[in-house]
């Protein structure tokens, strides 16, 4: 039997309207619920393109045993982070003076009927593994904590509450510090990234601010050195698997410090900003490959972000039919099998396909592996024959890939709308075949 978000008109709480964890939306019926009943509150945050949402969800959502005890120690929460950012920065925040970490999604929220979390994460397995709790062992415990320490809970909560309340913004405003773009070009250097571009290490995000900022910072005084911060890293992004090589537009981020592996999850308030900044960097540099990267975005948005109204879809899910980067992750021989040999002999190491397997050691993610120039002149071609060769073997595959997506299904996530999975189709060249999962914008973009 369905939920009760089955009345919803979130996509991503649809996704879960036939789990057997009695789920509430969040409001005053669940919270009230949660008091008469003196349970705590077992809030779940997530977005409906999002891997790891998908995996806690099959894992353990779907698995009657841990929503028994999901049901009988708790009152359970599901918010939509693009339907309720005001409630996930809360609960962000929370997380992040609780554990001392960065935090994401899932995010998972154990908290008292007034709203005040006293234990957070973000994925947890149904059993333990890898250094993490399992949900089987850890939700009786969190039960049993609540139960025997509610004092000590409602003492950490208003602690919790005032910390909160000291990072409100102060009323006012306040003009920025002097020298503040360079005190902040400082802050980014410190993290950035001198080989593969961006900050830190894995996982890596494009930080489109960040780099815009060091864009701003050379134009203003181009002495300042930061044109490197921003042109190295749009470059290493275009290289890599982040980027979609034949489809054009990027993942939301990458799993590994060289952007090679993303999570296939492509978000339109992701390539919208990402649009403008290699724009705006070709405009600065003359660079061809920005141009290319700018170009491929508005083409993926056209092709496959477009809706019939004329409006866009809001993302394009990292899974399909339960496999992630079903769409884009190649087979070697599904590829040479649709390329003539000249064109093989460039795609391939242009691509990596020469190489060993790069996604989960049994496939392909294309990115690029070694320059166009180097490998015409590995192959004793022009760099024009070079080109043209790479073009016409970019667009087969990409037709491949697009005839496999027509030929299973395209199912559209609307307010009305709920995700239906069709059973798998056949095999096609190219791509194996799916489901391609959009979700629709709340309204018109």
């Amino acid at each position: 039997m369905p939920n009760r978000l089955a009345g919803e008109t979130s996509p991503y709480l649809l996704q879960h309207a036939d789990n057997p964890v009695d789920w509430h939306p969040w409001g005053d019926e669940a919270f009230g619920r949660a008091r008469r009943e003196g349970k705590p509150v077992l809030l779940s945050i997530g977005y409906s393109a999002c891997h790891w949402c998908h995996v806690m969800a099959h894992e353990s959502f779907e698995d009657p045993s841990i929503a028994t005890l999901m049901n009988d120690g708790f009152v359970n929460v599901k918010v939509d982070r693009e339907e309720r950012p005001d409630v996930d920065q809360i609960y962000q925040t929370a997380h992040a003076l609780m554990t001392r970490r960065s935090g994401g999604w899932p995010l998972t929220v154990f908290m008292t009927p007034d709203g005040d979390p006293f234990f957070a994460g973000t994925y947890f397995p149904k059993d333990a593994r890898h250094g993490l709790p399992g949900l089987r062992e850890l939700l009786p415990h969190i039960a049993s904590v609540y139960a025997g320490k509610a004092e000590v809970i409602a003492e950490q909560g208003e602690t919790l509450r005032r910390a909160l309340r000291s990072l409100e913004p102060k009323p006012g405003v306040e003009a920025l510090p002097a020298h503040a773009r360079e005190r902040a070009l400082e802050a980014l250097r410190s993290t950035f990234d001198a080989t593969h571009g961006g900050f830190g290490s894995a996982p890596k995000f494009p930080h489109v601010p960040e780099l815009r900022l060091a864009l701003h910072a050379h134009l203003v005084d181009p002495s300042s050195g930061a044109l490197a911060i921003a042109a190295l890293t749009a470059t290493r992004m275009a290289e890599g698997g982040i980027h979609d090589q034949l489809g054009g537009g990027f993942c939301r981020y990458s799993v590994d410090a060289q952007w090679q592996i993303p999570h296939f999850e492509k978000m339109l308030y992701d390539n919208g900003p990402l649009l403008g900044l290699y724009a705006d960097l070709w405009s600065a540099t003359r660079d061809a490959a920005f141009e290319r990267a700018a170009a491929g975005i508005v083409a993926w948005l056209q092709r496959e972000m477009r809706a019939p109204d004329g409006a866009f879809y809001s993302s394009l899910d990292a899974d399909s039919e339960r496999e992630e980067g079903r769409f884009y992750v190649w087979q070697r021989e599904e590829a040479r099998s649709l390329l003539s040999d000249r064109e093989y002999a460039v795609a391939a190491p242009h691509f990596g396909l020469d190489g060993p397997p790069n996604f989960e050691g049994h496939a392909w993610n294309l990115r690029v592996a070694q320059p166009l120039q180097v490998v015409a002149a590995h192959a004793g071609i022009e760099s024009d024959e070079a080109a043209t060769l790479l073009a016409t073997a970019r667009a087969k595959l990409l037709a491949a890939a697009s005839r496999a997506r027509r030929g299973a299904c395209s199912v559209r996530i609307g307010p009305r709308s709920p995700s239906r999975l069709p059973t798998p189709s056949s095999e096609r060249h190219g791509a194996r075949v799916g489901c391609l999962r959009r979700e629709r914008a709340s309204a018109p973009i």
